[in-house]
């Protein structure tokens, strides 16, 4: 039995995620990590391995996550494929009819939405080639050399160079959505198109009256056809719908020279030209017409199902916050997601903060901590009891405020990250074992090289007042000790994209878009 799933299911299925996002009851993050990706895989920097979907590798995301940033309405758009304008290039033209049988010319596309049938041009204005020079003489089309640059309604020529293009204007992109989500492949269509005040008169001008037909091409021009060099008004088109007709211009060779639609109609899902009806002669050899059939409720009316708007566009801007510093400085993240509804530490409610810390941390005393360096992935520990210790890998230290953040993960137990038995450390580990009040034995230190401060358990809170200044630090501490904001290994890890290393300064911003294709 064969069967396909069809682009408009995928269509839908992007708006059900945007829906999803934009609800309340769900929250969407994006979250980078994975601090030493070098060590990892001394290749990773050129040739970032693929990432892999299993449950295993879903832990080990979750134990290299470094802080995640929420995802909101205005975040998330549908996007389509950035098709720009250039003078003396050949487009498509919109076709209801494109398949493997009937790909579309000059692209070759077998599918409307790989074909190149709109452009973005230089004022990011979207148009939609409802005719792009074709005509028996050029079967594919010809090279648009006006810019389309109006706003009408209707759809008309955009210059006076006669390269045959017909155009409908759909909408501008807004600077902001340049600015979010504008990317070297995709562009953005515009959210809620009905009601949207941007785009609503176009909508709103596709509804009166529906399925308007727009473009008939001339596919065979014919011989001997009616009387030389007489335009015949009225010609109406057959089919389904009513009221289309159309004005067919003859040459003074007695061939077709031109057709246009003088009356739209209503209602066609097929027709064809009737010249006889019309009051044209019969032909010594008949001519032959392709009346392009709109989109359901006509050319603006649903730009998601013309423009085949099945991919979203995510977008995030990681800055360094001063009142809040989940997304560290000083080291590096290889490795970007998008995490469905985390669930708060020590909570089973759905994580609802703007940023979240991934990240153990701990909050050092004594008199030597805002003085000395601790570098970032170096290990650190503590002897929590007699013959236990307790490990993790620094992920940044602020020697202003003394707050140290690591992280932990299967490596330091003595196991490889494949999950196999690997080389025994030199010292016992049980996760999350770091503590401001160890039960007996060894010092309340932690140790880094030769290195030993104090974990302060006696602090309390997430914010610290230095020299009369109050420092957020971004996450709560219980006797010097912080749990991740964010409940591990909950939540769907539904996107993962290894990457080369980038490394966070305090100067810096990144613009993280993310390319989801349904």
């Amino acid at each position: 039995m064969a069967a396909i799933i069809t682009d408009q299911f995928r269509i839908l299925n992007t708006k059900n995620f945007r829906a999803g996002v934009a609800a309340s009851e769900n929250s969407y993050y994006t979250w980078i990590g994975l601090p030493n990706a070098s060590e990892v895989d001394p290749e990773w920097d050129t040739t970032p391995p693929d990432p892999r979907d299993c449950f295993d590798e879903e832990n080990s995301y979750w134990d290299t996550m470094i802080a995640l940033k929420k995802i909101n309405e205005g975040d998330i758009k549908q996007v389509i494929r950035k098709v720009e304008w250039r003078s003396g290039v050949t487009y498509d033209r919109y076709r209801n009819d494109v398949k493997a049988e009937n790909p579309s010319k000059p692209s070759g596309a077998i599918n409307l939405y790989d074909a190149n049938y709109y452009v973005l041009n230089s004022d990011y204005r979207v148009y939609i080639c409802l005719q792009n020079g074709t005509d028996p003489e050029n079967p594919s089309g010809r090279a648009s050399l006006d810019e389309p640059r109006f706003t009408d309604l209707e759809p008309r020529e955009a210059g006076t160079s006669g390269d045959g293009y017909v155009w409908k204007y759909l909408y501008t992109i807004k600077p902001s959505d340049i600015i979010k989500f504008e990317s070297t492949f995709y562009m953005p269509v515009p959210q809620d198109w009905s009601t949207n005040p941007d785009t609503a008169a176009v909508y709103n001008h596709s509804e009166e009256p529906n399925n308007q037909l727009k473009t008939i091409v001339i596919a065979n021009r014919g011989t001997g056809v009616g009387a030389a060099n007489k335009v015949y008004t009225r010609v109406p088109i057959n089919g389904d719908g009513s009221g289309a007709e159309a004005t067919v211009t003859i040459n003074n060779n007695s061939r077709i020279e031109s057709v246009t639609i003088s009356r739209g109609g209503d209602g066609y899902t097929f027709g064809t030209l009737d010249l006889e009806k019309g009051g044209v002669p019969a032909a010594a050899t008949p001519a032959t017409f392709d009346v392009v059939i709109p989109p359901q409720g006509g050319h603006g009316h649903d730009i998601y199902r013309e423009l085949g708007a099945k991919t979203v566009l995510v977008y995030s801007r990681i800055e360094n916050d001063v009142d809040n510093p989940d997304f560290v400085t000083g080291n590096q993240f290889a490795r970007i997601g998008i995490v469905e509804n985390p669930e708060a530490e020590g909570s089973s409610d759905i994580l609802q903060l703007d940023k979240a810390s991934a990240l153990y941390a701990l909050k050092l005393a004594g008199i030597g901590y805002s003085s000395v360096t601790i570098p970032a992935d170096s290990y650190i520990t503590q002897t929590i009891g007699a013959g236990k210790t307790a490990v993790g890998r620094v992920v940044a230290y602020d020697a202003q405020t003394g707050v140290l953040k690591y992280w932990q993960d299967r490596s330091m137990a003595g196991f490889n990250t494949d999950g196999s038995r690997g080389p025994e450390p030199e010292y016992g580990y049980t996760l999350n074992e770091f503590t401001g009040s160890p039960t007996s034995g060894g010092g309340l230190t932690i140790t880094n090289d030769t290195l030993t401060l104090d974990i302060d358990n006696t602090f309390d809170g997430r914010s610290v007042v230095i020299n009369s200044k109050t420092y957020n630090l971004g996450q709560e501490f219980t006797q010097g000790v912080s749990q991740p904001e964010v409940k591990k290994y909950s939540g769907n890890i539904i996107y993962v994209d290894n990457r080369p290393s980038v490394t966070r300064s305090p100067s810096q911003k990144e613009d993280i878009k993310v390319i989801l294709q349904f």
